[in-house]
């Protein structure tokens, strides 16, 4: 039969808007803790979409038209892309450090060249992780469907190759994609299921795991005739299932479960339940009218520019803006301002523009009733001339006419369209972007095919670039006027129109803990220090800058080579001050311990012979009698010979003072028990035990945990963005630590007086950075704690 049904399906535009919020959501406020399933969702509808492209495609002419195929996918999702690319490149240039600007630079190429997904993958990125999150990192899905719809196209041509033409126009070209398509579900899942448990990060970008999630999609294409037969109650019923085990994902799944084998299965069933479900029935699709109200089409439309610019511009706000309601309600209306303006200004403009000429002549649309996409075809001959030849140019029978009615102007879906444009009308609902909304389709199918031209397009796009220009203006202002109303004129140093820094409580200066009376001059200089960077409202010249000192780390560190997986530590190289030295101190732990290093070298080497150091360990491994859960493998393969190797070293040559560092943190042991604070100090204590004379030890606590500087800290921020308290955490430990020290008559000795201020903690002090990341002390502030580690040793009698 010939129509023109809506070939725009409101539920699925309905179900773009549900996955595309669920994603925003989540982070944006971290609820609901599955939300990024949506990005699964989404996976399944390209899948659909792009293989009913291809399918048309061999129902018409036996071929895949693979030019025309991949000029569609140009026009209709890069010129957003680009622009979003090239906004986030500026504006990191502006706000973030010269390294994490570097990176963001990095991930924009692998952006561009479809590559997000191995970029992040193969560096083993956290995609749940909240501290120096790349504003890019959403580009991987991107990159998986674009390497899909890469690569599928030619899979689908080997895949049709040796049947007839015939065959690939009629019910064979459908059978074998839907063949291929099982395949390729089969293949990713056993990806999946191995690739999960043994490097879960590597799993959840790669495409490998992911791409059948679109063959899901493009399954239910292929069964599309047999999907149109199902009785709509029984189609109905399953959209709501379907919604519903959508719903339930969200819910039910959150970072911390095996993703995407095998949680994944869950959304992918969902979504595959509202587009099969949809396809027999009405495209209004109104009983499921919580996909297809105008609001959620409306959302639909929109949801490929919102996904473009949402996590940008969540992680610029996290930079700028101090956490909380007003941040995250400012955040949200930039959002909406600026994908609503992209929508209209950028990416349907760009989309529509007549790059290429419309091919000329007639054609009807052969459809399956509401199914998605129909089936173009060009009609065998000439239509006949009807009787009614006489009427108006422009009439077709069941429309209303009437003089100086627009001959384009739709009012029944039985009439003959050029196929040129109607097949641009059905494209357009078949990017694995968000396509139209109904009634653009219906436009752009009742016009007929000449009028298709730069004219007509600059009479019909300019006024909505003007909206989007509109759009933007007004929205700044308001944004910018929320800022002021939620946070007060703004604080910054040379750039006082930047909203938003100035929001951080200011800690007043005073005396830390007890302990500061019993300090050197030297603390006593460095807590006046703190105290002033604790109030400071702009950054000063650093020594190093903060800039180099997190591109640099811990690879500065004199200890470094002591501390890391590969090799063996030994005296002769890590040891500081004289050979012949009475004395001989051992500092040993895991990377707090080498992060102190420096301090002990330099005490060494200023004790005039009368001690010598030697620092040995490993990162990321605690000096515990269990062995405690690494997210490094190479740590957990060596820790428990490496602590070996550390108690031999000090047997061969013993200590007369053991001085140990661990990370302040909760830890699990191997065979999953929870460790809490007290469990840890004790298993510390038998660790250590015997190492060293009787009083002899002395357990040094880390730094609190401060903010990580990669992405509280911006050229364009006051230094109070990077203020942290102590955490709870932290407290704990210190509290089992030292009770664990009293206990075996041992000494404690806390970070607290030489790392913070009135229980504030800044990122410097003095022009020296405290932190390279947001736990370890970088080695020149680590050499300033020198004099104060031997004032705390000669008050405990022990240096």
């Amino acid at each position: 039969m010939t129509a023109t049904a809506s070939p725009v399906r409101r539920d699925l535009q309905g179900l773009r808007a549900v996955a595309v919020l669920a994603v925003v959501a989540a982070h944006l406020t971290g609820w609901p803790r599955g939300g990024f399933v949506g990005v699964d969702v989404f996976f399944v509808l390209s899948g659909f979409f792009l293989t009913g492209i291809l399918l048309r495609d061999l129902a018409r002419d036996g071929v895949v038209r693979l030019g025309a195929f991949f000029a569609r996918r140009i026009a209709r999702l890069l010129p957003a892309a680009l622009l979003v690319l090239a906004a986030v490149c500026g504006a990191s240039a502006l706000v973030f450090s010269p390294s994490r600007t570097e990176s963001v630079f990095g991930d924009a190429l692998a952006a561009l060249g479809l590559s997000s997904n191995w970029r992040f993958g193969l560096e083993g990125r956290d995609y749940f992780a909240t501290v120096d999150v790349s504003p890019l990192q959403h580009f991987w899905s991107l990159s998986v469907e674009e390497q899909f719809s890469l690569g599928w196209p030619l899979l689908v041509m080997v895949a049709v190759v040796a049947l007839p033409v015939a065959a690939r126009r009629a019910a064979g070209g459908r059978i074998a994609v839907g063949v291929l398509s099982l395949a390729v579900v089969a293949g990713s899942a056993a990806v999946a299921i191995a690739q999960t448990p043994a490097d879960a990060s590597l799993a959840y970008f790669s495409t490998l795991t992911r791409a059948g999630e679109l063959a899901v999609g493009a399954a239910l294409a292929a069964a599309v005739p047999l999907l149109a037969r199902v009785p709509r109650a029984v189609g109905g019923f399953a959209g709501w299932v379907g919604l519903g085990v959508i719903a339930c994902s969200f819910v039910v799944i959150d970072p911390d479960s095996s993703f995407p084998a095998p949680w994944a299965a869950l959304p992918v069933a969902g979504a595959a339940l509202v587009i099969a479900g949809g396809i027999g029935g009405d495209a209004r699709q109104r009983h499921l009218f919580v996909l297809s109200n105008p609001v959620a089409v409306a959302i639909g439309d929109v949801s490929y520019s919102l996904y473009l610019w949402h996590l940008p511009l969540i992680v610029f706000a996290g930079v700028l803006l101090a956490p909380g309601p007003a941040a995250t309600a400012i955040t949200a209306l930039a959002i909406v301002v600026m994908s609503v303006a992209t929508f209209l200004g950028v990416e349907q403009p760009l989309h529509r523009a007549p790059w290429r000429r419309a091919p000329q002549g007639p054609a009807v649309v052969e459809t399956i009733p509401d199914a998605a996409p129909p089936v173009i075809r060009e009609p065998a001959a000439a239509p006949r001339r009807s009787a009614l030849a006489s009427r108006p140019a422009g009439w077709v029978p069941g429309q209303r006419y009437y003089p100086g009615a627009r001959g384009s102007a739709i009012a029944s879906v039985d009439e003959a369209v050029p196929a040129a444009v109607v097949a641009d009308a059905v494209r357009s609902s078949t990017a694995s972007a968000p396509a139209s909304s109904p009634a653009e389709v219906a436009e752009r199918v009742a016009q007929p095919a000449p009028a298709r031209d730069w004219a007509s397009w600059r009479a019909r796009f300019a006024p909505r670039v003007a909206l989007a220009g509109a759009t933007l203006a007004i929205g700044a202002g308001a944004t910018v006027l929320a800022v002021f109303v939620a946070y007060g004129a703004p604080t910054l140093p040379g750039l006082p129109g930047l909203p938003g820094l100035g929001v951080v409580a200011a800690p007043t200066a005073g005396d830390p803990a007890d302990t500061a009376a019993e300090a050197s001059d030297a603390l006593a200089s460095l807590q006046a220090e703190l105290a002033s960077a604790a109030t400071a409202t702009t950054w000063p010249d650093l020594h190093p800058s903060l800039d180099e000192a997190m591109r640099a780390s811990s690879s500065d560190n004199r200890a470094h080579d002591c501390f890391t997986p590969d090799g063996v530590p030994t005296a002769d190289r890590c040891t500081w001050g004289s050979a012949d030295a009475p004395h001989h101190l051992y500092l040993v732990g895991d990377s707090s311990a080498m992060a102190y290093a420096p301090a002990f070298a330099k005490l060494a080497e200023d004790s005039g012979g009368t001690w010598r150091v030697t620092a040995a360990g490993l990162y990321g491994c605690r000096f515990t009698d269990v062995l405690v859960e690494s997210r490094d493998p190479a740590v957990m393969a060596v820790c428990a010979q490496r602590k070996a190797d550390v108690a031999a070293m000090i047997a061969a040559a013993p200590a007369d003072l053991l001085v140990v560092s661990n990370a302040f943190t909760l830890g699990r042991t191997v065979d999953g028990r929870d460790l809490g604070a007290d469990a840890l100090a004790s298993a510390v204590s038998n660790e250590v035990s015997g190492w060293a004379p009787p009083g002899r030890t002395v357990y040094l606590a880390p730094p609190p945990h401060g903010l990580d500087l990669g992405r509280c800290y911006s050229p364009l921020s006051g230094p109070f963005t990077c203020l942290s308290a102590v955490d709870d955490v932290w407290t704990q430990m210190e509290n089992a630590t030292e009770s664990r020290a009293a206990a075996t008559g041992d000494a404690a000795i806390s970070a607290l007086p030489f790392t913070c201020s009135g229980g504030v903690c800044p990122a410097f002090a003095g022009d020296t950075p405290v932190r390279y990341d947001d736990t370890h002390i970088t080695p020149a502030f680590a050499e300033r704690l020198t004099p104060i580690l031997r004032g705390e040793l000669l008050a405990r009698g022990l240096y």
